[in-house]
């Protein structure tokens, strides 16, 4: 070899580790400016430990399930522990094999990404991690892309120091964004498969897996084919990596994605309207209880997991129970306004229809935006009147239509609303909450927003009076005859004489028989007996907030209460006369476990056990042989409007039914010995009924709903819902044997169901 040859040699060497150790030395200092935060601020050991996130607020009911959440981003963190196998294995497999073996950065990887391009990326988890939680926006060039790219492997390697490996895998899972709400692995399997990430089966994490590569694109919700390929994908990974056999991962490729969507949206899922009601309480709840350092919680992003009494089992059943019933009368009720000319209202005149329509279009949403807006009253008009699409609520689901806005405000009128809700009596736990039909189309909340007239649903007050300071006893007696409260007495304009709904009168009745059937003129002689006063001093005494006037047309339901008002007054009896206060929330935890608040229901004692346990004898006998009959019976003359019927119901059942004038409202109250429910049946407005009472009363409009969901509770064993009967009290020294008298051998039902 020649002199100059060999001088070309060691040039070329010295070029090459000129260019190796350059090379090297560049890479070293860019690590260590960005490091120093030359490149742009890094975050701290700090951020790493609490990395800013959104955490969504839970809901769990009294058996352990999330039934709703507030968030921002709807994300609510679990531990790795929590983390299905499978789901571990696809992400490790697809996105980051030697995930294991690396501090961070996989060089091989990005040896093999830069020498052979389009041969798949060469992020870690650890670095897409980095990505997501540190680096911010996305790069707008080449060179801002790549100083980016130094940021995120400086902090994978801080992440791997801080972090085990177990760590970063929760925390990616955790705050990656599955698209349609599912912010995180928990919320993402819920969403699509309405399950929790442990009961994930591996074609479920396989496709869950296959949307890290990017959500947008790969959503089940619109592409499905194509999520479907990215999923086999994942599988094949799987396969490559041992983690599934051959074998396996064809059956499974064959498989579709099996989507079980299950949106946590405020307005669809279990409880909305509940969860409506307690969004306002918590937002009391968070001015009077600061965090330490005085700031108020956010509900939406502090991540508080809120312990409510709802038994997520007897809410999906009293929800089902109403949509089966309201949407089967709402077909009798639709039949019946073929042949009126002003359906969907009685006892209005044309003008009156018109104002009806006027003030719920200006209560109506779209409106309230058009004013905000400086829209004209004239354009205002113009736009009710044009037609657009829109979608409409339907028993059949949700419906896309073309319609005015005033259309869709005349549509919604004919449709049938329907509240029921459930207390059990001795901790006042409120388990079952349904505000209405549809909480996305009908908003106003049937249980707790909403109060109508109560009807016979009222007379129990003032028997229970009686009773209480009278001593009465139900086998006692009073004149089936019209009764005048005169002139001036309790304040009246004149004499009063109200009529039994039947017409019929004659001969002395039990006061168990004259409540079973609901007959006024007794009803009206009792409260002359104890004083209107008196009445609404023990109804108030019992739960009922609402300022009532004591006059004597309460004693026929003459007053407007809500639902949640009666149920828990009606508990009262239940529970052997001791008023114990509703509660829908049981402890207030913060993110990290801590019990911010446990809630105690308050106590207090309204009846003796002993009065208490006779109004309940009374009310039992109303399913015995009154106007709530239709539990135990075979026949009904509602025909197929009493959905589900024969319920043949055995068990000691304590009840009421209700319907007020031209059947505006029906009601049924009732109850078992650990459980109190009550259901209430009408349109939007007073003049939207049925015009007869055979479909229009209680024992149609609501009973229906109770006794199916009675027969749900009674059918899950789990809940212990008793079928025993009511405890007698020791020594009872009043008469509730009326054999003899006509009580529980009479099945006579004069006067009714109807009040007026």
């Amino acid at each position: 070899m020649s002199k100059k040859q060999t001088i070309n040699f060691k040039k070329y060497l010295i070029w090459f580790w000129g260019i190796f150790l350059g090379g090297f030395t560049i890479v070293v200092f860019t690590f260590l400016f960005a490091s120093w935060g030359f490149l742009g601020a890094l975050p701290t050991f700090k951020d790493l430990e609490s990395p800013e996130s959104n955490l969504a607020t839970e809901v769990i009911s009294s058996d352990g399930v999330t039934i709703g959440k507030y968030a921002k981003e709807n994300r609510t963190p679990i531990k790795f522990s929590e983390l299905p196998d499978n789901l571990v294995n696809a992400l490790i497999a697809t996105e980051d094999e030697r995930f294991y073996e690396h501090s961070g950065i996989d060089f091989r990887g990005t040896a093999r990404a830069i020498l052979k391009p389009g041969s798949g990326g060469a992020s870690t988890i650890s670095q897409q991690l980095a990505k997501m939680l540190f680096t911010g926006e996305r790069a707008k060039n080449k060179v801002e892309r790549v100083l980016q790219k130094v940021k995120e492997w400086v902090v994978a390697t801080k992440l791997e120091k801080q972090y085990t490996k177990h760590e970063i895998i929760a925390m990616y899972l955790n705050k990656y964004d599955f698209l349609n709400q599912a912010v995180g692995i928990r919320s993402a399997a819920r969403i699509y498969f309405g399950k929790e990430p442990k009961d994930l089966v591996v074609s479920e994490s396989a496709m869950l897996i296959g949307m890290l590569k990017n959500s947008s694109y790969f959503n089940p919700l619109r592409r499905e084919a194509l999520v479907k390929q990215r999923r086999n994908v994942v599988l094949l990974q799987m396969t490559k990596n041992d983690f599934i056999t051959e074998e396996e991962k064809v059956k499974l490729q064959q498989q579709p994605l099996n989507l079980n969507y299950t949106p946590e949206r405020h307005d669809v899922g279990l409880a909305t309207y509940f969860r409506a009601h307690l969004q306002k309480l918590m937002r009391t709840w968070v001015q009077n209880n600061p965090k330490p350092n005085g700031e108020q919680y956010d509900i939406f992003r502090d991540g508080l997991k809120i312990y409510v009494t709802i038994d997520s089992r007897m809410q999906k059943y009293a929800e089902e129970a109403v949509k089966e019933h309201i949407s089967n009368l709402q077909t009798y009720f639709f039949d019946e306004q073929k042949r009126n000319k002003t359906a969907p209202f009685y006892d209005l005149d044309t003008d009156q229809i018109e104002r009806s329509f006027e003030r719920a279009k200006k209560n109506s949403e779209r409106y309230r935006r058009l004013m905000d807006a400086g829209v004209s009253s004239k354009e205002i008009d113009k736009i009710f009147k044009t037609k657009t699409e829109m979608t409409v609520f339907s028993w059949k689901g949700d419906k896309d239509t073309i319609m005015s806005p005033m259309d869709s405000i005349k549509y919604y009128k004919y449709f049938l609303r329907s509240g029921l809700l459930s207390i059990e009596p001795q901790t006042g736990h409120i388990k079952a909450w349904v505000g209405g039909i549809d909480n996305k189309h009908f908003k106003y909340d049937a249980v707790a927003q909403q109060k109508r007239q109560v009807g016979s649903t009222f007379k129990p007050f003032v028997y229970a009076t009686a009773i209480n300071q009278l001593r009465m006893s139900p086998c006692d007696e009073l004149p089936n005859t019209p009764y005048t409260i005169p002139q001036g007495k309790y304040g009246v304009s004149q004499d009063w004489t109200p009529q039994n709904s039947d017409g019929k009168y004659g001969g002395m009745m039990t006061l168990k028989d004259a409540l079973a059937g609901s007959v006024n003129v007794v009803t009206v002689n009792l409260i002359d007996k104890v004083t209107p006063e008196n009445v609404v001093r023990l109804a108030k005494a019992a739960g009922i907030e609402t300022d009532i006037p004591a006059n004597p047309a309460i004693a026929l339901g003459a007053v407007d209460l809500s639902l949640l008002e009666m149920v828990s007054a009606y508990s009262t009896f239940a529970n052997k006369g001791l008023r114990v206060s509703p509660m829908i929330i049981t402890r207030i935890e913060d993110k990290n476990g801590t019990v911010l608040k446990d809630f105690v229901p308050e106590t207090q004692e309204v009846l003796s056990e002993e009065s208490a346990y006779v109004i309940v004898n009374l009310l039992k006998g109303v399913t015995e042989s009154g106007s709530g009959i239709r539990l135990r019976s075979t026949y009904t003359s509602a025909g197929g409007a009493a959905t589900g019927f024969p319920y043949l119901f055995t068990n000691p059942i304590a009840g009421k039914t209700g319907t007020t004038q031209n059947q505006s409202d029906g009601w049924f109250m009732g109850m078992v010995p650990n459980l109190a429910t009550g259901v209430w049946t009408g349109g939007e407005e007073r003049a939207v009924h049925f015009k007869g009472i055979t479909k229009g009363q209680g024992a149609t409009m609501s009973l229906p709903s109770w006794a199916i969901f009675m027969r749900k509770c009674y059918a899950d064993k789990t809940l212990n819902i008793s079928k025993e009967d009511f405890v007698s009290p020791e020594n009872l020294s009043i008469n509730i044997d009326c054999k003899g008298k006509g009580g529980e051998e009479n099945n006579s039902n004069s006067g009714g169901d109807t009040d007026f």
